[in-house]
């Protein structure tokens, strides 16, 4: 048995960096345990073309996840960026956008705008930012493939019961619980002994995740001819497949297009991937001429067939930023012991990338506050 005075669940961005947090405390007394076979969670760079020196070309990564950040609204995150070493990069919305009413006539051209704040990307993709945090950990700490199936309250410590890809199971003691899952997810996967408080696991469980109901296809050019067009790579269509489109071509790097489906989880689930590739080529080449039908290389993600990120609950839920519900039981045997720290239970920045990392640091903070750990029992010596 394997103990810990941390034990952070879900390697996702609010997962490494509350152990970042951690170890700036000087503490390394922590294990985080990831069910996938990657570190990331809902950020996903995906990389095209070949491999340099083991290392991904970092001008070929694009986003099926979270994709921005404001600076302007979000000044800690963007200190992060920062600090990290990372390049930022505006959104490119330069030109008219499209609309797409009917498939029966031509796509309207209107006035493009500009966001306000500016929308800003990372060089590299979001998972520039997974990894830079993440290779600043010690790596001995960080567990892949370890599916965290319920979490005991002992009496003396949380015993976390983790089961890997072959079915082999081990556990881990712990002191206190940072949960870096969402919130919905964690009470549709993770069995609690004793239950949560019922009030707050009736919040956790209407908590929407955010990017569970979504999809995003990426079509990858070699340049961005629309931009010869005029155009800004933007567009909105009540046709279809793709509801909101923009320019996600990597400076330096490739050109290429993503879009947000617009159907429902449930019509993607009865088509093929290869079959929503060829309707997304299509309404591209509707929009933005024939060389759209002709990307070099395409990507896909639907988040809502991925059971690390949806639960049945999501396949029908809102796509909007849900409001954050109480991170932690303010009393009972839970308090003091377990924090969520998901993007979800962020006050300001709900579901977005910079929630995750206020949640993680307001998780840490409590869960490392001289009250808390005057309150805690400390857990048995290492056998």
């Amino acid at each position: 048995m394997l103990t810990a005075r941390f034990g952070i669940v879900g390697g996702g961005l609010s997962g490494l960096w509350a152990a970042a947090l951690l170890e700036e405390q000087g503490i390394d007394d922590y294990v985080l345990l990831e069910a996938r076979e990657m570190f990331g969670g809902r950020i996903r760079s995906e990389a095209v073309g070949a491999e340099v020196d083991g290392e991904q070309p970092t001008a070929g990564c694009f986003d099926l996840g979270a994709t921005w950040f404001w600076p302007a609204l979000q000044p800690e995150l963007a200190a992060l960026v920062s600090n990290l070493g990372l390049d930022a990069f505006e959104q490119y919305e330069a030109g008219d956008m499209l609309v797409d009413r009917s498939e029966l006539g031509a796509p309207s051209r209107v006035r493009g705008y500009l966001s306000s704040p500016a929308s800003m990307r990372i060089a590299g993709g979001m998972g520039a930012l997974v990894d830079a945090i993440r290779r600043r950990l010690k790596s001995t700490r960080l567990m892949r493939g370890q599916r965290v199936r319920t979490i005991r309250h002992t009496g003396t410590d949380i015993a976390l019961d983790t089961e890997d890809a072959g079915g082999r199971g081990a556990t881990y003691r712990v002191a206190h619980v940072l949960l870096a899952v969402p919130p919905r997810l964690a009470t549709a996967t993770i069995e609690f002994m004793p239950s949560l408080p019922d009030a707050l696991a009736l919040a956790w469980r209407q908590t929407g995740t955010w990017m569970a109901p979504h999809a995003k296809y990426v079509a990858i050019y070699d340049a961005p001819f629309w931009r010869d067009q005029g155009l800004s790579g933007e567009a909105r269509s009540m046709v279809g497949p793709l509801a909101e489109i923009h320019d996600a071509s990597a400076p330096g790097g490739d050109a290429a297009l993503f879009g947000f489906f617009g159907i429902a989880s449930e019509t993607r689930r009865r088509a093929s991937e290869d079959m929503l590739r060829v309707h997304c080529r299509a309404q591209l080449a509707r929009l933005f001429g024939a060389s759209a039908a002709m990307p070099k290389a395409e990507l896909l993600k639907d988040w809502a067939g991925d059971p690390y990120t949806a639960t049945v609950a999501d396949l029908h839920a809102d796509s909007s930023h849900a409001d954050a519900p109480e991170p932690s039981p303010r009393h009972g045997i839970w308090r003091g012991r377990i924090v969520g720290i998901a993007s979800e239970w962020s006050p300001r920045f709900p579901g977005y990338v910079a929630g995750a990392v206020e949640a993680a640091g307001q998780g840490v903070a409590a869960l490392t506050s001289p009250e808390i750990i005057r309150s805690s029992s400390p857990i048995p010596a290492k056998e």
